[in-house]
């Protein structure tokens, strides 16, 4: 045992003198905002928008400002991107006649003010604005977010599923992963490699038969997907809370969102502007809700469940338990902070906004 004060260097992990990070097992984080910047400025300047289309030429001239905080974080090998940026482009467009005599050249921004990593996948605010806001240059402002709103969205995309893949942090993930390999074979003759290769694939037959009646005897888990579990307490009748849940017209108050519900078994509902999908499966009034639910963001055929039973111990006080499986670890962009996001919607934008709305609070 160490003295007191002394520590047991046993338990210690210290700096390791070549400065790795093993395995990456620390957090490694990686700033991307100026790299942000260089891969929106590569993608988004001098793009035509419209070259002649209705007498009208348009192109973007460069990115003005990318602005807010960009990152990577790396451990273990799992990437884990963050971004929550703002995109100021600017434009040039020109009106001409039938007879190719200029009528007006002007200039505008283009302004994508909240990009984040929360609603990768899904189409930001997109804002058009020009110098001149005469009857031409409107139609130029109209034309560019006409014809340059999925253009520009479409390179907005690329950066999403770019930052997915690690961003700046790819090419070191790679080196570090090659690395290892090339200076072991440069260490070893073919000899010692084939014996090390034999032992290896002895040892993991051994441990594969040894594992396998463990895991046969084992019930099979779902791997990529994880269940979410919440007990929030409402001060409010049981029938007044299935209600709002099931009302569409308070699904537009308490989220101020466009939503679309059925109340019938095997209805369709859609809820945040589309974001989120699905159908009753199971309904009874004031007691049981059970839903499909699929987020626009979530990789092709892949359908979740939510369970959510409402009890009242007392009149007054209501006992919402939810129950959400077969939510994927990951987005189809890669962005592996599915379960958290969706955790955090329900706390913050379904019960917590009910509570404040309609003064359910305890």
């Amino acid at each position: 045992m160490a003295k007191y004060g002394e520590g047991d260097k046993r338990w210690i992990v210290e700096e390791r003198p070549d400065g790795a990070n093993v395995h990456n097992w620390h957090w490694a984080e990686t700033d991307c905002l100026e790299w942000s910047r260089n891969l929106f400025s590569k993608h988004l300047s001098n793009l035509t928008v419209l070259d002649g289309e209705g007498n009208l030429y348009v192109k973007t001239k460069k990115v003005e400002k990318v602005e807010g905080e960009a990152y990577v974080n790396v451990r273990k090998g799992k990437i884990i991107p963050g971004y929550e940026i703002s995109l100021t482009l600017s434009w040039e467009g020109e009106a001409k006649d039938s007879e190719g005599i200029s009528l007006l050249k002007s200039e505008g921004l283009v302004e994508i003010p909240y990009i984040s990593d929360e609603n990768a996948g899904e189409d930001p605010e997109f804002k058009v604005s020009v110098k001149d806001e005469g009857p031409i240059g409107k139609r130029l402002k109209d034309a560019v977010f006409a014809k340059g709103k999925r253009l520009i969205l479409d390179k907005v995309r690329v950066f999403e599923e770019t930052m997915a893949k690690g961003g700046p942090a790819k090419d070191e993930l790679e080196v570090k992963k090659v690395a290892p390999k090339a200076q072991s074979g440069s260490n070893s003759n073919s000899n010692s490699a084939a014996a090390a290769s034999g032992k290896a694939a002895a040892a993991e037959a051994v441990a594969n038969s040894a594992a396998k009646p463990k895991e046969e005897g084992k019930k099979k888990k779902k791997e990529g997907f994880k269940t979410i579990t919440m007990t929030e307490k409402f001060s409010c009748r049981a029938k007044d809370l299935y209600e709002i849940l099931m009302d569409e017209n308070r699904w537009k108050g308490f989220t101020q969102s466009n939503a679309r519900i059925s109340k019938e078994v095997g209805g369709e509902f859609s809820i945040f502007d589309g974001s989120v999908t699905g159908v009753n499966v199971e309904l009874q009034e004031a007691k049981l809700i059970v839903q499909k639910w699929r987020f626009g963001s979530w990789p092709d055929g892949i359908q979740s469940t939510v369970r959510l039973t409402l009890e009242e111990p007392e009149p007054g006080v209501t006992i919402v338990k939810l129950t959400h499986v077969d939510v994927p670890e990951e987005d189809r962009y890669g962005n592996s902070t599915v379960v958290e996001n969706t955790e955090r919607g329900w706390r913050d934008l379904i019960f917590h906004k009910i509570r404040a709305v309609f003064g359910f609070g305890i």
